[in-house]
């Protein structure tokens, strides 16, 4: 008996040592020459010091190439869950040094198994990616097992927080499961994305293109969109994901964590007072406001390097967490376009989707006018923002910065599509257009028949600014709830969070409505 038990613990030990040794110390030392981390490092860098506890260390595949009869126990990707900062989380790795990380029927079961996990749970899922994509010898069987994945993708939506890390090249079907996740970080030199690589590109089109150039972080962290987060390595990538995480709840039935950074509620900023030019054609920076008001000048911007005439990302106020959309006057004077229409909204439907506060800081002189928008789609576009504000059920504040014009200040979270609560600077420019646009169409003849038209065309503008291009006169009517001053624009916004902590907003019953994608 004695020595059969001491037989079973040997095979254990070294088919668990075979899994841990995974590809072998020369692949491994390959990664490392590439600058990339191996699987399990990783995952050590992902969690807390000795939190992981993994699944299906033992679990075969059908082998490496056609005709190798070898398999690997783990089959390229590593399962399980551990904590981050105290919080459970469910983590796959896939293992580069294996058959190159393809995906087979048993890799992807391991994959589906701690998603069905997180799902049951309410845990984030966090997916390192790291893949030559299917694994052709496997033929359809390869295929059916990433349709297995992207359906619980789907399923898991709005549910937990979903989290893909691009740490290698990612083609094919296999950018789909990123491309339906919440959050697609990317490593820049070593991670890439396209559907097809730039060997199918240049055999169709006779086009020759880099790796980088088709689908690297350059291209999808500024002009794609694809990418919310950028790093330059592997642990700067790894810790930007435990920031974040940070940031959300765990699933859409609970709240973001409470995270008191010791910033006074009361806390005022004299010198906000003094951002907004005199002259309203001078631009600013929107992230001065964001960092003065925000709990100890904390904040995690989404997609910086994409859309930037529009700024999204999160931040904490008296220790709750809160998704900030704000226009950029510093970047195409904070109009809003396709890619920003785009960007912003499907930010708001995060935050609603897992009970994160909205708060909108408002200076947009309108939307992007010229024949490249309009073919672009802005109309669509700008409807997905409009739909997903009005639709969301969060608390949901405005604070009127300076230029809010025509229906860009409707769809920037208004109090006509019934935001909760909206606040306005003195400086605010409430109007159908702005003053100059206003004035030609007003005072066209009158313009044209004076004897120095411009001298006439700037007293109309003024005249139109003080009649119609400030909030008393929407205050007046109930369109605004305050106009305060800058210097205590935290203070009120935190107080306004407690008042509507208790918030309970139900729509009609319906299946779910149809957003203009």
């Amino acid at each position: 008996m004695d020595a059969e038990y001491h037989t079973t613990i040997e095979t254990l030990e070294k088919l668990r040592a075979e899994s841990m040794d995974a590809g072998g110390t020369q692949k491994r030392d390959a990664q490392h020459r590439g600058g990339k981390l191996t699987a399990r490092e990783r995952i050590e860098l992902l969690l807390d010091d000795g939190s992981f506890e993994e699944f299906d260390v033992l679990k075969l595949g059908r082998g490496g190439a056609i005709g190798d009869a070898k398999s690997y126990p783990g089959d390229g990707v590593i399962t399980g869950h551990g904590n981050i900062d105290g919080r459970e989380v469910f983590v796959f790795s896939q293992d580069f040094t294996v058959v190159g990380g393809s995906l087979g029927e048993a890799h992807a079961q391991k994959i589906c198994k701690v998603m069905d996990l997180a799902v049951k749970v309410g845990n984030p899922i966090i997916g390192l990616n790291d893949s030559g994509g299917a694994r052709i010898q496997e033929g359809v069987d390869a295929l059916a097992a990433y349709g297995e994945i992207f359906h619980r993708n789907v399923r898991a939506s709005g549910v937990v927080p979903q989290i893909s890390c691009i740490m290698g090249p990612c083609a094919g079907g296999a950018v789909y499961s990123p491309a339906i996740t919440d959050f697609v970080f990317m490593v820049r030199d070593s991670s890439y994305m396209f559907v097809t690589g730039p060997t199918v590109v240049k055999t169709v089109t006779h086009q020759d293109i880099t790796s980088e150039d088709l689908g690297g972080t350059n291209v999808h962290g500024s002009v794609s969109g694809v990418a919310h987060f950028t790093a330059q390595n592997d642990v700067l990538c790894l810790r930007d994901i435990r920031r974040l995480i940070n940031y959300l709840p765990s699933n859409n039935r609970q709240r973001a964590p409470l995270l008191d950074l010791r910033d006074p509620t009361d806390r005022i900023d004299p010198a906000l007072d003094y951002l907004i030019p005199e002259n309203p054609n001078q631009t600013y920076d929107m992230n001065v406001l964001i960092y003065s008001i925000l709990d100890g000048a904390e904040f995690m911007e989404v997609q910086p390097g994409f859309a930037r005439n529009i700024v999204c990302g999160f931040g904490r106020l008296g220790g709750q967490t809160i998704g900030l959309v704000a226009n950029q006057p510093a970047v195409l004077a904070g109009v809003l376009d396709t890619n920003a229409s785009f960007k912003a909204g499907r930010f708001v439907r995060f935050c609603d989707a897992f009970n994160i506060p909205l708060i909108a800081l408002v200076d947009v002189p309108g939307f992007m006018p010229g024949p490249d928008q309009e073919h672009g789609g802005i109309i669509r576009h700008g409807a997905k923002l409009l739909y997903a504000f009005t639709e969301a059920t969060v608390p949901r504040i405005a604070v009127i910065v300076r230029k809010a014009y025509g229906g860009a200040y409707l769809v920037m979270n208004s109090k006509h599509i019934h935001c909760d609560v909206n606040y306005a600077w003195p400086t605010a420019e409430i109007a159908v257009m702005g003053p100059k646009g206003a004035a030609e169409v007003i005072h066209r003849r009158e313009i044209q028949s004076a004897e120095d038209p411009e001298a006439m065309l700037n007293e109309k503008m003024t005249q139109y600014r003080n009649t119609f291009a400030n909030p008393f006169l929407a205050a007046q009517r109930g369109y605004i709830d305050d106009v305060i001053f800058p210097r205590d624009t935290r203070h009120r916004l935190i107080r306004t969070l407690q008042v509507l902590d208790g918030k309970e907003s139900k729509g009609p019953e319906r299946k779910h409505g149809n957003i203009p994608l």
